[in-house]
């Protein structure tokens, strides 16, 4: 009884306490990445995530992990809306790190006939039955950060990933990976959690861990702002750059079920070199600094998923490309004017 009262409080605010900030940014650097050069260096216990995601999918027959659907439904539906207003059909859209399909069951025949599901976790991968998608389905069970292995060269016409690449340990090179994926003029639209995502969690522990420990560890996972996407997707070698801003807020009762639903969503900790546990008194101090530093005057607490869009494509002949500087017959002081 008390765990669906929680979660009906956690998902209201999605409709009624959305905070939307939406900065654009967009450079494309000539420099290239060269994914052969160095090995990435290992952040993520790639393998603690898979089974976190394993575990997740199916503590009490998956119903546990239904039930923390709402953030990644958020996010696939404001994904989907970004690639509606491209005004094109494709056969095929590849879900990299689809989990059990957030993003491929909003999709239906005005988009796409096929999508492609691919992750790392297995279980989560077919934790939902086909009749729950309006498109063809096709599931492969593959590591995202290593596409190239199971994904031809230039054989996509569009690949998507919801909330997956801020787990991926060499980010510049899975985003070189989606680019040879694509075929020339195919699209890649993404959204991971950005760096503010969480801050309230992470500053609470901190602040406890000093208190009670004389110290701090990393408890939530190191994230990308959208300067550091911007780069990154030009470096890749995308063009036609878009990268954008939004934030969902959750409340919560307490910061105790912060940390269950992050675990049942298979969000927990996976940084390599983490601690495995938390002393009880040290929790129970972040809670307390939890509520007293950014609690809601009802006795809720926020949590705060800060999310990075980003559209790119790969370079074609026949794509538009942008004027020479200098080549423009009225000055930006002229029209401001006017």
């Amino acid at each position: 009884m008390f765990r669906i009262a929680r979660c009906q409080l956690a998902y209201l605010p999605l409709a009624s306490k959305l905070v939307r900030t939406r900065t654009l940014a967009s450079v494309s650097p000539s420099s290239a990445i060269n994914p052969n050069s160095v090995g990435p260096f290992q952040v993520f216990d790639r393998n603690a995530k898979r089974m976190q995601k394993d575990r997740s999918a199916v503590r009490d027959g998956g119903e546990r992990s239904r039930t923390v659907d709402y953030v990644r439904d958020e996010v696939a539906d404001r994904l989907v809306e970004r690639m509606q207003d491209i005004k094109r059909k494709f056969n095929r859209i590849l879900d990299l790190g689809s989990g059990p399909g957030h993003f491929s069951k909003l999709l239906d025949s005005e988009i796409t006939q096929k999508v492609l599901m691919l992750d790392s976790s297995e279980k989560l991968l077919h934790r939902d039955s086909d009749e729950e998608f309006d498109v063809q389905v096709e599931r492969i069970h593959a590591d995202e950060e290593n596409l190239l292995q199971v994904v031809p060269r230039d054989s996509q016409e569009a690949i998507v990933s919801c909330l997956s690449l801020h787990w991926v340990n060499d980010l510049p090179g899975v985003l070189v990976q989606i680019k040879e994926a694509l075929k020339p003029d195919g699209v890649f639209l993404g959204a991971l959690f950005g760096g503010d995502t969480l801050f309230e969690l992470r500053t609470s522990l901190q602040l406890a861990e000093v208190e009670r420990e004389g110290g701090i560890s990393p408890h939530v996972s190191p994230m990308t702002d959208s300067r550091d996407m911007s780069n990154l997707l030009g470096r890749a070698g995308f063009t036609l750059l878009t990268v954008d801003v939004d934030e969902v807020k959750v409340a919560y009762p307490s910061m105790w079920e912060l940390l269950e639903d992050l675990q049942d969503m298979g969000e927990s900790n996976a940084v390599v070199g983490r601690r495995h546990y938390i002393h009880r008194d040290t929790l129970t101090a972040a809670s307390a600094i939890y509520k007293e530093l950014h609690g809601h005057e009802d006795g809720t607490v926020p949590a705060t998923f800060q999310v990075i869009y980003v559209i790119g494509w790969k370079p074609a002949p026949n794509q538009p490309q942008p004027l020479e500087r200098g080549s423009a017959e009225t000055s930006l002081k002229e029209a401001l004017e006017h």
